[in-house]
């Protein structure tokens, strides 16, 4: 598996349209399951919901996040808006990540059809 994005530098959304005019946004956006840093209002319950989804831009060859107007990174509490998001700024495809969140062990996964499994 491909180490996690690490974030070195931050743009903001206004930023979007001319970094993929000029080809600077060079990978697809990745969405990352992370702690939630941004506190208040709306899903800032840090008890009740305290991870979200932030996404990240590989621009210039750097790792940058979105920050809101106000110097914050934008956080989403909702994948789905999240999406909607992306589709918004012209991202048709995009990576998830999430290394927070529990998986399901493994299911065994069934031989060629009519058979009972790996032998």
């Amino acid at each position: 598996m491909l180490p996690a994005p690490e974030p070195t530098t931050a743009i903001r959304q206004n930023d979007i349209p001319a970094f993929l005019a000029t080809y600077r946004i060079t990978h697809y956006p990745v969405i990352v399951r992370t702690s939630r840093q941004v506190q208040g209002g709306g899903f800032g319950d840090q008890e009740k919901n305290p991870n979200t989804w932030t996404v990240y831009f590989l621009v210039d060859n750097q790792w940058a996040h979105i920050e809101s107007a106000r110097g914050h990174r934008r956080e989403w509490g909702n994948l789905d808006r999240l999406e909607s998001w992306l589709r918004d700024q012209g991202f048709r495809y995009f990576w998830v990540r999430n290394d927070i969140d529990p998986v399901a062990p493994s299911i065994p996964m069934p031989g060629p059809i009519g058979t009972n499994g790996p032998d």
